[in-house]
């Protein structure tokens, strides 16, 4: 899932024209040596932070259909996380920074949720609103200080921008719907004197049909049935009345 929130991220960010103007747009950590090494206006989303959102988790499960309706399995209901992401603009002077950071900003706050045209993988699959939001008051977590600090290198403008996705769940698969019924056959067995075998014979010597139960549509199985002849157990004894046996 996460993969798929970066991907979808950066095209996002991609369609505003960023590219299109020579501005690669990358998800790389803005260390100090990342920065030493840029030679071409840069667009970077770093993705920082994750947290589960308690609030959103749920319980029991859901049915996964197939083209014809039939259930195929069995899935837990997703997990809904948020990802934080600091990004930053890298040009040779703060003007030029500075005017990439307003178009990633117009471009970011113009969109509530990430396009559905954009999601790929579980994010398609699943069909929930991915929802965006950009240099709002984020959730507890590192600041943008702090993140500077372990990265080593100096503040500079930033935009925090957080996404919350759904984890799709575990899918089990379930058996196949049943499409036939019972059928029961009714047996002659005759002793054949000259090889000691049971047969199967109407008057006219075929083998009987079988007889559906309940269910319409079931096919014959044959004359040998589903199942060879069954062992009987003794019936139990049956009771008097006055409560005593006989």
């Amino acid at each position: 899932m996460i993969h798929e929130v970066d991907e979808a991220l950066r095209g996002l960010l991609a369609e505003s024209g960023l590219e299109a103007s020579g501005v690669e747009i990358v998800l790389d950590a803005p260390t100090r040596d990342w920065a030493a090494r840029r030679n071409a206006p840069t667009v970077c989303a770093f993705l920082y932070d994750i947290r589960e959102d308690p609030s959103r988790r749920g319980s029991g499960a859901g049915e996964v259909y197939d083209a014809d309706g039939h259930v195929v399995a069995r899935r837990t209901p997703p997990r809904w996380f948020e990802l934080t992401y600091l990004v930053t603009a890298w040009a040779s002077r703060p003007q030029d920074e500075h005017r990439l950071l307003s178009q990633v900003l117009a471009t970011l706050v113009a969109v509530d949720a990430l396009p559905e045209r954009l999601l790929t993988g579980s994010l398609a699959e699943l069909g929930l609103t991915v929802s965006l939001e950009a240099a709002g008051a984020g959730p507890d977590g590192p600041s943008a200080s702090d993140v500077w600090s372990a990265l080593g290198g100096e503040l500079k403008a930033s935009l925090g921008v957080r996404v919350r996705a759904p984890l799709a769940g575990a899918s089990r698969t379930a058996a196949p719907p049943v499409t036939e019924g019972l059928v029961v056959q009714a047996r002659d067995h005759r002793q054949d004197g000259a090889h000691g075998q049971d047969t199967d014979h109407r008057q006219d010597g075929d083998p009987v049909p079988g007889r559906r139960l309940r269910y319409e549509g079931v096919s014959d199985p044959g004359p040998d049935g589903f199942a060879g002849p069954r062992e009987r157990r003794p019936a139990p004894a049956r009771r008097r009345r006055g409560g005593r046996q006989p």
